[in-house]
């Protein structure tokens, strides 16, 4: 296995609950199973409150992180300042500008993020929307693979990546689903609109739940053997689609 930087977590509850109440970006927090104290519960009501991803895991995970005297809790530090929604749907309408937004539905590889993070901020996207739950960290080997534009790219994560869907919707932004299961081309749907691109998991692609919500399902043209493409190749490509049309 391999260990994370010292300086990308921190352990120790009470030591936790300071680096929250400070203001430190809580990348997830993982808690020892069957651990009951009132430190862990004044942390646990205190992640709730900040809707942060709390995971329970046996001592042994925590134990392969450090074996110092972590007392059943570890938190990893985002290496970014994440958004609010409101701020990235407004700042971009304030801006003159049509929303281009990437939501990532379950992808989990910290490198493709990055690079679907650098191909966003070059191709000009207002954000990346990811669930609490479920996502790459984004530590400091997404930044370096991103070459460093999720420093300036917002990055939005949901607690609930359905209702945020449908908030998205309720701002004028049509949701944009890039699945096989789609009937229809990208390169045949017009992309002026305000819109947000959905990108599904390597394992098995865009959530059910999203592709009933989305507006539209496009597909990318496959003219060889291989059913799909690597999802940051396949988000680089609608993301290129979208400033071609645009102009």
């Amino acid at each position: 296995m391999q260990h994370k930087k010292k300086e990308e977590y921190i352990y120790g509850t009470r030591a936790i609950i300071e680096a929250i109440q400070a203001g430190k970006e809580i990348e997830k927090l993982l808690v020892q199973k069957d651990v009951k104290n009132e430190l862990i519960s004044e942390l646990l009501t205190l992640c709730r409150e900040r809707q942060l991803p709390v995971t329970r895991v046996p001592l042994e995970k925590l134990n392969r992180v450090t074996r110092k005297n972590h007392q059943g809790t570890i938190a990893y530090i985002s290496a970014i300042t994440y958004a609010s929604l409101d701020h990235i749907i407004s700042s971009t309408y304030e801006k003159g500008e049509t929303p281009l937004l990437l939501v990532l539905d379950r992808v989990t590889d910290v490198r493709n993020f990055g690079a679907i993070a650098r191909s966003a901020e070059c191709a000009g996207a207002h954000g990346i929307i990811v669930p609490a739950k479920g996502s790459a960290q984004i530590n400091s080997d997404a930044v370096k693979t991103s070459a460093g534009a999720l420093h300036y790219l917002p990055v939005f994560r949901s607690p609930n990546l359905k209702e945020t869907l449908k908030e998205l919707q309720n701002n004028g932004i049509q949701l944009v689903a890039c699945t096989e299961k789609g009937s229809d081309s990208l390169y045949d749907k017009d992309l002026k609109d305000p819109i947000a691109l959905i990108m599904g998991s390597e394992e098995d692609g865009i959530s059910h739940d999203y592709l009933r919500i989305a507006d539209h399902m496009c597909q990318l043209p496959i003219k060889g053997r291989i059913e799909s493409l690597n999802v940051g190749v396949a988000a680089s490509i609608a993301l290129y689609e979208v400033v071609r049309q645009r102009g």
